[in-house]
């Protein structure tokens, strides 16, 4: 670690952070909480309240709350949801009982509002979500009810609203029980490690920190299962984003087919290899749970390094909004040991400019 800099330097980490990445990271509870009140107050037609199937179109940080929510309702929900990230709908995705949620932070996302004019083409019942942009200008033109937020971040800084929301409209749809009560403990315990995971307490104490000084110089490949493969799929967008760091994410138990006998080679790479485990002991299946056990083992035995995290809580959703915010703190924190502003996506800037550039 000599080579980096020292986490518990606050002046450094105020001076590599000028757009305030870790203020969104901290006020991550209070954007569930906030967009859960919004939810509750946002136009929902009663034609929109009892679709047969599901389907959120978004990309990047708009579409992982697509995931999240998805993962989160499995088990209960009697309808199905789905996340398509692309320009083309399946086929099909037609007809009145259908609900297409367009989620676009920008509201301009290409992909999306592709999507969304193939949806609105159909016939389907329509949502979106967004700040507003061209997405709220199709959502008027076509007159579909919007549900707008205002935040100023990057879109993925903003999961608790573009996630919460989707508990919010969860709850209304009736596709999951005591989601209020789990969103209530899910913020309380997120307040509660914000204090622990914030850059005031000093690396022997927060586990945010001490991960991060042991993902750096690694390439951390996230495995998780059920309703963690989402999980993992945020924390490995968190590295890559906030970072500017190589990582990959596998699910469970799919990675116990393939994934696993690719740890040999290239030689001259595993020391730079990372595992890391999102497991739950209560929400894991008890087979998927002894998969991350005996895949943990294996890496060891190959020698590579590899971690386990377990999530606090009682919930599910408390379960996953804490795992979400763990990543979140060490994305940062690996940031701050390179040297790197989390905020700036130059080569996303730089391909959506060369994008638009030219026209199909």
């Amino acid at each position: 670690m000599d080579e980096y800099f020292d986490l518990d330097d606050l002046q450094r980490i105020q001076t590599t952070d000028p757009d305030r990445m870790l203020a969104h990271i901290d006020a991550l509870p209070d954007q569930f909480e906030n967009a859960w009140n919004l939810s509750q107050t946002l136009p929902l037609p009663e034609t929109h309240r009892q679709p047969k199937q599901i389907v959120l179109t978004g990309m990047g940080g708009s579409a992982i709350g697509g995931d999240l929510i998805a993962a989160l309702i499995s088990r209960t929900s009697p309808v199905p949801l789905i996340v398509v990230r692309g320009y083309e709908l399946p086929a099909w995705i037609s007809g009145s009982d259908t609900l297409v949620i367009a989620s676009s932070f920008s509201g301009g996302t290409e992909e999306t509002l592709t999507a969304t004019d193939q949806a609105v083409s159909r016939g389907v019942r329509m949502l979106g979500i967004s700040t507003g942009g061209a997405l709220a200008d199709h959502a008027q033109r076509h007159g579909y009810p919007l549900w707008p937020f205002e935040y100023r971040s990057q879109p993925r800084a903003a999961l608790g609203w573009s996630f919460g929301l989707l508990i919010g409209l969860a709850h209304r749809l009736n596709l999951a029980p005591d989601l209020e009560a789990s969103l209530r403990e899910a913020v309380a315990l997120m307040r509660e490690q914000r204090v622990i995971y914030g850059a005031n307490n000093p690396a022997p104490r927060n586990p945010a920190k001490r991960d991060a000084g042991q993902w750096i110089d690694r390439i951390p490949v996230v495995y998780g299962g059920g309703m963690f493969e989402p999980v993992a799929r945020r924390w490995k967008g968190q590295l890559n984003e906030n970072a500017k760091a190589w990582a990959q994410y596998e699910p469970m138990p799919e990675a116990n087919h393939n994934a696993i006998v690719g740890i040999e080679f290239p030689k001259a790479r595993i020391p730079n290899m990372l595992g890391l485990f999102i497991t739950s002991p209560q929400y894991d299946h008890p087979r998927v749970k002894l998969r991350h056990d005996l895949t943990y083992n294996l890496f060891l035995q190959h020698g590579i390094m590899a971690d386990k995290f377990v999530p606090k809580g009682q919930s599910a959703l408390a379960q996953m909004c804490h795992a979400i915010q763990h990543g979140d703190y060490a994305s940062f924190y690996v940031a701050m040991a390179y040297g790197a502003d989390p905020t700036p996506v130059t080569p996303i800037i730089e391909l959506k400019t060369q994008m638009a550039q030219v026209k199909s």
